[in-house]
This record gives structure tokens, sequence and C-alpha cells, in this order.
């Protein structure tokens, strides 16, 4: 649980965005509400009419189509990367060697060997590489994750998952979205990666995964309806379900255990929030939990949650909210996912540099890096 950020009287951190589509939310529900830990100093974007548009919005003091030209700048503390899948890494690595601290927008990279480049790179380095998992911010998952953290929830049975959006014509017409070669997946990665991150971060590791994937609802390259069968560490089964067809849109998790079943809110960008349903199978167990949640307190929901928690992490040293081992198993997943869906057989995690997709998931992507 998060500190009062009242005791952190520092200096605060300098910001630079780069990229303003997702980049605005970083803005509009993060760095502008905690005024008192991050200074937005930077914006950077290709088009000039989002710099204008998002820079005069917030005040930004300064405005750069130039991504090299912010790495420069000496007095940025922070530099945060929300552009295409595609420029990840080259841009976590070049942001990493100025000496940044760095965050950088889900999927993170678009492999498992990049994400281990990025892990050994970051050793050593001035800064550290916070990826971005805002959905695990929000009163009611923050709860639920306390009860399992405390081992209150027992043995895991089951869980189920569903991410139901809707996207159509005007979503993909943005030029970089739906090719693979480009957004690098569809509803798996760019969608459901939340959601099965709230999986595992609940549930532990997966050790087994098949899956079944189509193109159904957009004329894209990606995948747009997805269902996987899951076989967790701790011998849990976990069902997932996606696509982005459904006119109402929710995200659910359920999650069945010895003591406790939890169910999400079907807020779908938001399923961190409360009300989350913390039903008991006993007295007994319900006294516990609810001693345990006594004083309980209030964790802000998305960006703003994350950031503050991130804040807090540079402040004391500690470690960050989202880490880069976080990172990599939501990408061995998504790279299980892939390989279980084309080859339709199961796929046995960990994912080492021996598997033929170690070196990404799409199609025609090199499979012997770092053999």
């Amino acid at each position: 649980m998060l500190k009062p950020m009242s005791k952190l009287k520092s200096k605060p951190k300098t910001v630079a965005v780069i990229g303003c589509g997702i980049g605005r939310s970083h803005i509009a529900e993060g760095y502008a509400r905690l005024p008192d830990q991050f200074d937005l100093q930077v914006i950077c974007d290709l088009s000039q009419e989002r710099l204008t548009t998002v820079g005069d919005e917030f005040s930004v003091p300064r405005r750069t189509t130039s991504f090299d030209e912010v790495l420069a700048m000496g007095d940025i503390d922070i530099v945060d990367i929300c552009t295409p899948p595609t420029l990840h890494f080259p841009q976590v690595m070049a942001a990493l060697a100025a000496g940044k601290q760095v965050i950088c927008e889900k999927p993170l990279v678009g492999s498992l060997h990049e994400i281990d480049q990025l892990t050994a790179a970051e050793t050593g380095a001035r800064g550290r590489i916070m990826p971005v998992f805002q959905y695990r911010f929000g009163n009611g998952l923050q709860k639920a994750r306390r009860i399992v953290e405390l081992g209150l929830a027992g043995k895991p049975y089951l869980a189920t998952v569903e991410t139901a959006w809707l996207r159509g014509a005007k979503y993909y017409s943005v030029p970089w979205r739906g090719r693979f070669e480009t957004e690098l997946g569809g509803a798996l990665l760019t969608h459901a990666i939340h959601a099965h991150d709230i999986l595992t971060w609940l549930m532990g590791d997966v050790v087994s995964v098949f899956a079944r994937a189509a193109t159904r609802v957009n004329d894209i390259e990606v995948e747009d309806c997805a269902v996987a069968s899951l076989v967790m560490e701790s011998g849990a089964l976990a069902s997932l379900a996606a696509t982005l067809g459904s006119a109402l849109e929710i995200s659910r998790l359920r999650l069945c255990f010895e003591h406790v079943t939890l169910e999400s809110s079907l807020a779908p960008y938001a399923p961190g929030d409360d009300p989350w349903q913390i039903i008991a199978t006993s007295p007994e167990a319900e006294a516990r939990i609810a001693k345990a949640l006594e004083g309980f307190t209030f964790v802000p929901s998305r960006f703003e949650g994350l950031m503050a928690a991130y804040h807090q992490a540079l402040e004391t040293n500690g470690p960050l909210p989202v880490t880069l081992q976080d990172a990599r198993r939501s990408l061995e997943l998504i790279t299980a996912l892939y390989h279980a869906a084309e080859t339709g057989t199961a796929v046995a995690l960990p994912i080492g540099k021996e598997h033929p997709k170690y070196g990404g998931w799409r199609p025609g992507a090199a499979t012997a890096a770092g053999r």
C-alpha cells in the first residue's frame, strides 16, 4: 500500500512525454494530478497539431518533434515513452544510455530477446525502466492483492478472465494499427494484456498454454478474437477470452481461491476500481479478511495510482511498482499464446533462448536471436 505522499518533500521530478496519444492520458490522469511529485517540462510528437493541442491544454513549456533533442536535455529526469510499439526498444535503450529514468507503455518490446537485452542494459545504468500496467491500480484490486499477499486467500483453484471491447474501422484507420509489423499483435497483445497481467499478479506464474486466435471483426492482419486455457504453476486452471467485437464493453476477472472468491468490477478500462466482490468461504475467513483490510488507505485509479507509487519508489530507491520481471512474464505469456495458436499445440513455460519464438512472435520474426 502507498505511504502518504505528503511525507515526501523533495523537488518534483522533471518529465518529458514522448508521444501525445496515450501520452495525453499519462499527463491528464497522472502528472497533472500530482504536481508536487512531477513537473511536466517537455512533450515530443511528430504531429505539430498534437503538440499544440496537448501543450496548450496542460501549459507545457517545451515542445519538440525530435526525440534526440529530448535526450540531450540535461534537466530532464524522466523520459516517458508512449510511441507505437516497434519504436519502444530503440527508444528505451537510447533513453537509458542517456542516463534517464524511463517509463514505457505496453507492450514494452516485441520479443523476449529484446526484454532480456533491456534487463542487461539496465544493470549498472543510472536509471531504471518502469513498464506500464496502470490497470493494477484502483481500490478494489489493491484490496484483492493485499488479501493474496497476506496468504489469506489460500490455495488457488480457478480463474476466468474476459476482455470484451469494441474496436472498428475508425480505430484501425491509424496506419500503424492492425499490422504485425507495426502494432506487433492484436487483441491478445494490445488489449487483453492488462487483464492477463492482473491474473498473473494475483495468481502467479503460468506453466502451460493452449490457445486459439482468429480475425473476425475487422479487416486487419492481427487477431481480434481469442480464447485460451492455462495451467498455473500452483496447479490452478484459468480460461481467457478476448474480443474486439463486443457491443457492451467489459473487463472481468473472477478468481476462486480456497478461502475467498474475488471478482472485479466490469469497468472495461478501470477494472482495478471498486466495487470488487470479496466473498469469503466461511465466517472465519471473512473475519480474517475484514481485519486485514482495517484502515485500508485509498489507492487512486490507473495512472494516478501508478505514478504516485512510481514517485515513491524513486524517492526511496525501492522496488518499482511495475518491473522488467513483470513485463517479461507478460511477454512470455504473449509468446506462448501466439505460438500455441499458430501450432495448435500446448506450449510449456518458462520460455528460454532455445524456443523458436524467443526472437519474436510476429510472422517472419527472427527465431535464432540469442542462441
